[in-house]
C-alpha cells in the first residue's frame, strides 16, 4: 500500500475514535503545590471534566485524604474498598477525595475518578484545611 494511503487510513481510524476513550488529564493546584492526573474512562469521572473549573474547599480526614464537596453529585459507578497515594476518589455523590497515603475504605467503598501522575501528592499530607482548584489540561 502507498505511504499517502496508508496515512489517510491511520487519520481515518484517529477521527473514528471514541472521544470518550481518551484519557482527559487534570490539574489540582492549592497554594501548598499542584499536581497532574488522568482521569479515569468511566461516567463519573467524564462528568467531573464536564464540571472544571471548579474550586473545593477541602478539609484532612482520617490523616489519609483530602476531602471536599462537589458542586453537584456525579453519575454512580462501580467502587471498590482499597486506594492507592494519588488516587482520587469518589464516596458518596458528591464528595471528592484526594488519597496522599494507601489503605481501604468501608463498604460501600469509593469510585474512582483517577490517579496523579505528576507532581508530589504528599503536598496534602498537611493537618488542616486548604482549597484546591481543579482545571482541564490540554491534550
Amino acid at each position: 500500500m502507498h505511504p499517502s494511503k496508508i496515512a489517510a487510513a491511520v487519520t481515518l481510524v484517529f477521527s473514528l475514535v471514541n472521544p470518550a476513550m481518551a484519557q482527559d488529564r487534570i490539574q489540582i493546584s492549592s497554594d501548598w503545590g499542584y499536581v497532574t492526573a488522568e482521569l479515569a474512562n468511566n461516567a463519573a469521572a467524564r462528568s467531573l471534566f464536564q464540571l472544571l473549573p471548579i474550586t473545593i474547599a477541602m478539609r484532612d480526614h482520617l490523616r489519609q485524604e483530602k476531602t471536599g464537596n462537589l458542586p453537584s453529585p456525579l453519575p454512580e459507578v462501580s467502587r471498590q474498598q482499597d486506594f492507592a497515594v494519588g488516587t482520587l476518589g469518589l464516596w458518596g455523590p458528591d464528595h471528592f477525595v484526594i488519597y496522599y497515603r494507601k489503605g481501604n475504605v468501608p463498604q460501600p467503598g469509593i469510585a474512582i475518578l483517577g490517579n496523579v501522575t505528576a507532581g508530589d501528592v504528599s503536598v496534602f499530607d498537611r493537618a488542616g484545611s486548604i482549597t484546591v482548584r481543579i482545571e482541564a489540561l490540554q491534550p
